[in-house]
This record gives C-alpha cells, structure tokens and sequence, in this order.
C-alpha cells in the first residue's frame, strides 16, 4: 500500500514549498510540488511609473533582490528600445555576477551539503589525514591541519554538550549518507570558510548598488552610479581596486574549493548520476550584454527537448521572438481564476484558493510552458545548452569539471549524466566557475572603457501614448528569469513575472504533465521513507528559494513522524 509523505516546508531558507509524494515499496511513485504562499505584487504594479517597477519587484524575494530589479528595468527598456551606456551594462553584469557567486557558495555549502555530510561522523576524523587528503585535491592553502582541527574542535563541543542547535535535526547517521569522517570533515571545514568568501562577493554587490539586498542603483535607462576618478564619493579607482581584490578572493575559493568540493562528493555518491532527472527540456536566454544595444552577448541560451542536445536550438538575443511567442502560463493546477494558458503580456494574477486538492488545485505557482511544454531552468539547462552550441567558456569549464571528476572517483562521466540530481550540482558548480571568470573579464573592461573617458552611465527614457509591450530576461542563479510588461500612457497596464521557480516547482498543467521538481522526484528510492532525505536531495539541487521543517504523514493522515530540514 502506498504511503503519502507531506514534506512542508522543505528547503532551509524562504520556506513556503510543500512536497506530497506517494511510496510505493520504497520508491516514490507519485509527487505534487506546492507553492505555499502568494504575495501579488503583479497586481499591485498596474497604473504605476514604469520606472519605478524595479524597486517593487525586488521585493520578490528577500534573496533573489538583485535579478528581479534587473529583469524589471531591462523589459522596460525592451518596451522603449531602448539602448543602455555601455558602462552601465557592464556595472550591471558585474552586480549580476556578484550576486551569483555568492548565491552558489550558499546553495551548496548552507543550503544543501548537509545532504550529503554527515555531522556527528566528523568527531570520528583524523585532522592530519584530512589534510593530506585536502592537499591531493586542491593547491587552497586553508587546507591546512589547523584548520581542519580547528573545525573538528567545533563539532566535537556542540556534540558534547548534547545541544546540537542547527545541527539538532539532520538525518544523521542516515543509511544514504556515505562519506568518510575526514570527508565530512573537509566539508564542514569548507561549509565554515564559505560564510566569509560568500559575504565578499556581496561586497562587490554593496559597492556598485549602494546596498544589499534590495539594490539602490539601477534607473531605467542605465545606473546612478557616477563615475569620477577625482571624487571620493564616485566610482574611482580605489572602489574598482577594491573590488578586484574582493574578487580575486572570491574566484580563489570557486575554483580552488567549491568546484573541487562539489567533484569530490559527486565522486563519492555516483549513483545520484542516474537519480533525478525528470523534466529533460531545458530553456535559458542570452545573458551579460556586451553592448550598448543588447545585440551581442557572454553567455548563448536556447533550448533542448527530450534531452537532444544535438537538436539544441538556439536565441539570438535575450528577447528573440521565439522565446517572447512561446512562454505561457497554465492555471488548471494553480489557486487563480481563469479555465486557459495565457501569455505573459495577457497573464492575469487573480487569486481562487480551493485550499490543497491533489487532483484539482494545490499551489499558488503557475504553470509556464514553453510551445506547450514544461522547461526545467537553471543551471544545467544553462550548462547543457551551452555546451551543445560549443560556447567555448562552457565547453571549457564543463571538460575540466568532467576531468576532475573522472580523476578523483575513476568514473567516465559523460554531458548525459547531467541529467540527474548530481549533474544540477556539477553545473552549479561549473556556472560559478564561467562567472568567476567573466568577473575579472568585465571588471577589466569597466576599468577599460573608463580609462577612455567615457564617464556615461543613463540615457533617459522617453514613453509614448500609445500601448507598448517589454520583456526583460535574465539567467538568474535559479534560472531564466522574465518580467513581461504593457505600458499605456506612461502608465503600467498589465506586469507579469515568470520566474525560475515558477517553471521548475511547476504543478501539472491542464493536460496532467508534471512540473520539473515533481518529475524528478518519480522513481526515486528511499532507504527510510519515514526520514525522507533522497527526496530533499532531489528538491534542493534545484535550489528552490525556501525553508524550513518537514512532517511525515501515512495515507489516512496520521502524523507518523516529524523532521525538522536544516
């Protein structure tokens, strides 16, 4: 007899998803992904200025500020066509980049590596064989004996004094959790130093948008940021400087930790390469504009279905026709009104909550479809994508990943093994290591276009009477990302926005096709089904933005246990 587990909240931060599966004799048969919350700041924009969208928007969400300001500006801009300075795409891009980085060091260490890490096994450790092993994969110099012992010595007094706080609620000694003590040692260690290389990227952040989170810089038409070497108040050169410090500190740790890490543990857990798949349709849009027009980007998107990477398709640019005809959002599933999928420029945002009904309506997110079809997003849509058009900084991150892997565990590992659980963690991880890259790049062009004289950072934007429609994309760290907007009168007429979480916690549409984090989840086995951790695996490496603790429930509805999610 299948058994229905209710996971709800799941994930460690923004904790409004709820997971249903069902268990069949110990694999999950059946899976419903909910979103738990509605906010309806769609319907709060309408009849406002356009140009004060974005500060709205990045009220989103109280982690992903930065992308959904961008995203906001950008389709504006769409609208008018209009051109941004050059110095400011690339202010942009590096706020972007920024924020991305330290968005994947606190996705795989504080978000998801206590999936795979064992705490109550590293008292077990031996600091000095920690280190030789540490020493074997990385040339990072806080590899050292004292750290690790330094590390260890925290564990072992929160695991004496019996009160374990954070830790109290892991799946300890859980039969999936697999590494050895000096393993998990090493990862702890490395979980401690990511809270100081994450708050360096967010510096950068801080530095070029006056604030983080909720950014103060960004106008539509360019930035605020003014740009005068003389004065102490401007961009000069010693905030560029001390951005490039900060940065070089950053994309140390990237390549010489965190890709390591995520290696490391995929190495050590190769049956996850086979676990999690689901969706194998992967959408991204072009990213990091080069120009002033938005004609010429860093990063290509596009799509796959089915998994054919050899009949990737390609966009132009990050609003190309294809993708702005083909995004719509189904609502059969969802809590608002309205009996047909419609496009984002049509969307209406009008609640009708029925309460949880898996057969009829069980979230607050959408259903967007790409052509009819459910997208997952993110990294490795990205990834895959990329490395299927031959963009040669994906081709080159992705081999050497590929390579470090295959070194450290004797496994082929091959681009189809991406399609897993631990191939979304291998493309987070190879995606940080493009845009640690891409930082010190725009950074240097930054420097480079200021050293010509050009100090320009706005060109004003103009509105017509007549009605204008905008998309604004990004490749956020969570997936493409679109605000969609209909402006008439100077004024805001309709504002949708399709974000990555909308696509990968999609529920079924009219048609019954599950979203991608419910997909996923099909035929995945459980050691335990009362303590579920496979199934947050799968979840969390998708890095779904939310939080917090777990209850497990047999098909009648009787609590069979309770699980707090670190």
């Amino acid at each position: 007899m299948a058994k229905r587990i209710t996971i709800d909240p799941i994930t460690r931060i923004e904790g409004h998803l709820r997971i249903d599966v069902e268990v069949d004799n110990y694999a999950v048969s059946n899976a419903w992904a909910s979103c738990t919350m509605w906010r309806g700041i769609e319907n709060i924009l309408r009849g406002r200025d356009p140009r004060d969208a974005w500060l709205f928007t990045q009220r989103f969400c109280g982690v992903c500020t930065t992308v959904h300001a961008m995203a906001s500006v950008r389709a504006v801009e769409d609208a008018l066509k209009l051109e941004v300075p050059l110095n400011a795409q690339y202010i942009r891009n590096l706020i972007l980049i920024a924020h991305a980085l330290h968005d994947h060091i606190v996705h795989f260490y504080q978000l998801s590596a206590l999936d795979w890490v064992d705490i109550l096994q590293i008292p077990k450790a031996d600091p000095a064989a920690t280190a030789k092993l540490a020493e074997s994969l990385s040339p990072w110099t806080r590899n050292s004996r004292e750290e690790f012992k330094a590390a260890q010595g925290r564990v072992n007094a929160v695991a004496a004094s019996g009160q374990l706080g954070i830790f109290m609620n892991g799946y300890w000694g859980h039969p999936a959790m697999r590494l050895s003590p000096d393993v998990n040692l090493l990862a702890f260690t490395h979980y401690v130093q990511a809270l100081e290389y994450q708050r360096k990227a967010l510096q950068v952040v801080g530095i070029l948008g006056s604030k983080t989170p909720h950014i103060q810089n960004l106008t539509v038409g360019g930035v605020a940021n003014a740009i005068d070497l003389d004065a102490a108040s401007s961009l000069n050169m010693e905030r560029l400087e001390m951005i490039r410090v900060l940065l070089e500190d950053v994309v140390r740790f990237i390549n010489e930790v965190y890709v390591v890490d995520v290696c490391a543990v995929a190495s050590m857990y190769p049956e996850w390469f086979k676990i999690g798949s689901g969706v194998k349709n992967y959408l991204a849009v072009p990213d990091l504009p080069l120009d002033s027009a938005g004609s010429s980007y860093e990063l290509p998107g596009g799509t796959i279905m089915n998994g054919n990477i050899a009949g990737v398709h390609g966009f132009k640019t990050a609003s190309d026709k294809d993708f702005r005809d083909g995004v719509s959002e189904d609502v059969a599933h969802a809590y608002y009104q309205g009996d047909k999928p419609l496009h984002p420029w049509n969307g209406r945002t009008d609640p009708d909550f029925t309460g949880w009904n898996g057969d009829q309506k069980y979230s607050w997110v959408k259903a967007p479809r790409f052509n009819g079809a459910p997208m997952q997003v993110g990294p490795l849509a990205q990834v895959l994508i990329g490395f299927a058009q031959g963009h040669p900084l994906t081709v080159k991150h992705a081999t050497l990943a590929i390579a470090k892997v295959q070194a450290i565990a004797g496994i082929k590992v091959t681009p189809d093994m991406l399609h897993s659980t631990l191939g979304r963690h291998a493309a987070r991880a190879i995606r940080a290591s493009m845009l640690a890259e891409l930082a010190q790049k725009h950074l240097q062009l930054l420097t480079d276009n200021i050293a010509k004289g050009d100090y320009s950072v706005h060109n004003q934007p103009v509105f017509p009477s007549h009605e204008i429609e905008g998309v604004g994309t990004h490749e956020a760290p969570r997936g493409t990302l679109s605000h969609w907007v209909v402006i008439k009168d100077g004024k805001i007429k309709n504002y949708q926005a399709v974000v990555p979480s909308t696509w990968n916690a999609s529920p079924r549409d009219a048609s019954g096709a599950h979203g991608p984090y419910e997909a996923s989840l099909l035929h995945t086995p459980l050691a335990r089904p009362e303590e579920p951790l496979e199934v947050l695996r799968t979840v969390h490496s998708f890095d779904p933005c939310m939080a917090c603790a777990c209850h497990t429930f047999d098909p009648s509805g009787r609590q069979i246990a309770k699980v707090k999610v670190l």
